[in-house]
């Protein structure tokens, strides 16, 4: 699957997150399509929104692995294959945006306002794929029914960032515990985070990093054509 980062204790690491976020904090994590903060109170949602100046219009991302994507989406097997095909055949970071089960009981533990906060439109959104140490922050968060929210770690609208460094102050200012694990794998000149689909209509959201060959993949495998968010079909 990602990239294995070298010379870090991942599992204690992502322990660490877990432990942090559980508590009401806020944690900024490497992951490889760029730094990510994350949440788990309403409190600690709040404070991220306030420091990214950015608008509640705009939903959060579920902190979630394949099971709970399997889980969580109501998707038909066509489109659970598509995904696998990009995430697991071909090892590339990718957003999904599907409906999904509103009874699903970890949905049913979450503070009202965090995930009202990760709804738009009658869907959430799950990142998958991201790094080995977001799949264990994951893995531990779904195991232990304690569902995380995430978001870019930057101000809003200023493009993504790539290394610790390069995040603006009061985002770092906020974070409880900060995971470097130097220069993340998709870094690129102009800002890019995930790429984000609609499985329901094919929509794309965002065209970010690795686009062009997650568009190769479901193009050559399945025959479905992307369209770049502002382009003519």
């Amino acid at each position: 699957m990602a990239i294995r980062i070298e010379g870090h204790d991942v599992a204690a690491d992502a322990r660490r997150v877990f432990e942090a976020v559980c508590a009401g904090g806020v944690a900024v994590i490497h992951l490889d399509v760029g730094y990510a903060v994350l949440a788990h109170t309403a409190d600690a949602v709040r404070r991220i929104y306030a420091a990214k100046h950015r608008s509640f219009d705009k939903p959060t991302g579920i902190v979630g692995n394949r099971r709970l994507h399997r889980e969580l989406h109501r998707l038909p097997p066509d489109r659970l294959a598509m995904i696998d095909a990009v995430t697991i055949g071909h090892d590339l970071p990718l957003a999904v945006i599907a409906p999904f089960h509103r009874d699903h009981p970890l949905l049913g533990a979450m503070d009202p306002f965090v995930l009202a906060n990760a709804v738009k439109d009658d869907s959430l959104n799950i990142l998958l794929n991201a790094g080995e140490l977001r799949n264990g922050i994951a893995d531990l968060a779904v195991d232990a029914g304690r569902l995380f929210v995430g978001s870019s770690a930057n101000t809003s609208l200023k493009g993504s960032r790539y290394a610790v460094a390069d995040i603006e102050p009061e985002v770092i200012a906020i974070a409880d515990v900060v995971i470097d694990y130097g220069r993340s794998r998709y870094g690129t000149p102009d800002g890019l985070s995930s790429t984000m689909i609609d499985f329901t209509t094919f929509r794309v959201q965002r065209a970010g990093v690795c686009f062009d060959e997650i568009a190769a993949v479901l193009s050559a495998e399945f025959d479905i054509n992307l369209q770049r968010p502002g382009s003519r079909p």
